[in-house]
């Protein structure tokens, strides 16, 4: 069964994250931001992956470190769900239209965590949301899972579509990367034998 749960407990946050990678992408994410529930639900959704995030933190200061710490633990669920990785295709990528915006998203699962990041959003705020933390939530994802992640804007002007465009778009390059390959059977998919 590739499924984890995480717990996260700091004097900023305590975060418990479980996800079931084979599941129909059913959710219930509640981190007291409105915004990022709806982004979680997205990725959620997009990647077929069961998730329930429960969050709480000192989002009386900001939202910075509930965003931050969420990713942390939504990366190390990842990590821990997909064990050796065997059978996985690894690899996945996605051109995203949404409205005006299209995003691209590619990935590796590959254990060495790398983000490239060319996006960017015409304002500071999506309602009450700083922007600059949808990077550092990927930052994070892509660090505790083991990620290379690159994602490039191709077009935009609305930064609640591109935003939600980023998180699609990765939710379907994720979809595909943890998938069984048929063709694999129960090998690492990488000549070294491990990732």
């Amino acid at each position: 069964m590739r499924q984890a749960t995480i717990t996260r407990k700091t004097a900023e946050t305590d975060i418990t994250v479980t996800i079931d990678l084979d599941g129909a992408g059913a959710y219930d994410n509640a981190t007291g931001v409105g915004f990022f529930d709806h982004m979680l639900d997205q990725l959620a959704r997009h990647a077929l992956i069961d998730m329930t995030v429960r969050a709480a933190g000192d989002t009386h200061i900001d939202d910075h470190h509930t965003v931050e710490d969420t990713g942390i633990a939504l990366g190390q669920a990842l990590t821990k769900a997909l064990g050796q990785k065997r059978g996985i295709r690894r690899y996945g990528e996605c051109h995203l239209p949404m409205d005006d915006a299209q995003v691209r998203a590619a990935l590796d699962l590959s254990g060495r965590p790398y983000l490239v990041w060319n996006l960017a959003l015409p304002t500071p705020k999506i309602g009450t949301f700083d922007c600059e933390l949808v990077r550092e939530f990927f930052q994070a994802f892509s660090t505790h899972g083991g990620i290379t992640l690159h994602v490039d804007q191709i077009h935009g002007i609305n930064s609640h579509h591109i935003a939600e465009a980023t998180f699609k778009a990765v939710a379907r390059a994720l979809r595909a990367a943890v998938e069984a390959d048929p063709r694999k059977g129960d090998d690492v998919p990488s000549t070294k034998g491990t990732l």
